[in-house]
């Protein structure tokens, strides 16, 4: 029986709420319009890059930003530059060694849609093909990050 209970409160003790969701920077410029429209013959080259930051804000209440970045080019002129910063507030009850992957891993996937929403309307709004980003990897984009960090301490111990 004790181990049932153990059990249970530990499967209790794991929680995820997302208490609210918010769009704290938007930019969108299209320096070249409308005679980009003109030029658009072919796909335009789109580069896409994603940061994903976290920080406490009380005991188990954390804000999560998701900052997408996007770049359009028609040979070497720019069709458009989008970046939307979307973040949200969230409680997160889980174990210390999960905290970190729940913030920079599983919260930014939920918040990744409503960001590629916000991407697709405005890229719509000004003109161009609404631009659907494709799913990102946020395990390999933490891995990465994992893998910098630790090449910046190898670096720090040998000086």
């Amino acid at each position: 029986m004790n181990e049932n209970n153990t059990e249970k409160s530990s499967q209790q003790a794991v929680s995820i709420a997302i208490n609210a969701q918010f769009v704290k920077d938007i930019s969108f410029e299209a320096p070249h319009v409308p005679q980009i429209f003109t030029e658009l013959k072919s796909n335009p080259e789109i580069n896409v890059s994603v940061d994903v930051q976290a920080g406490r804000i009380q005991d188990t209440t954390y804000q999560v930003s998701l900052k997408i970045k996007t770049e359009a080019k028609v040979q070497d002129k720019v069709a458009f530059l989008c970046e939307v910063e979307y973040g949200c507030i969230a409680n997160v009850q889980v174990s210390a060694e999960h905290i970190e992957p729940v913030l920079l891993i599983e919260i930014p996937r939920l918040l990744f849609p409503f960001a590629r929403n916000i991407i697709a309307d405005l890229t719509r709004e000004s003109g161009f093909p609404p631009l659907m980003i494709n799913p990102i990897d946020f395990v390999g984009l933490y891995n990465r990050r994992l893998e910098e960090i630790k090449k910046q301490k190898e670096k720090a111990t040998v000086n």
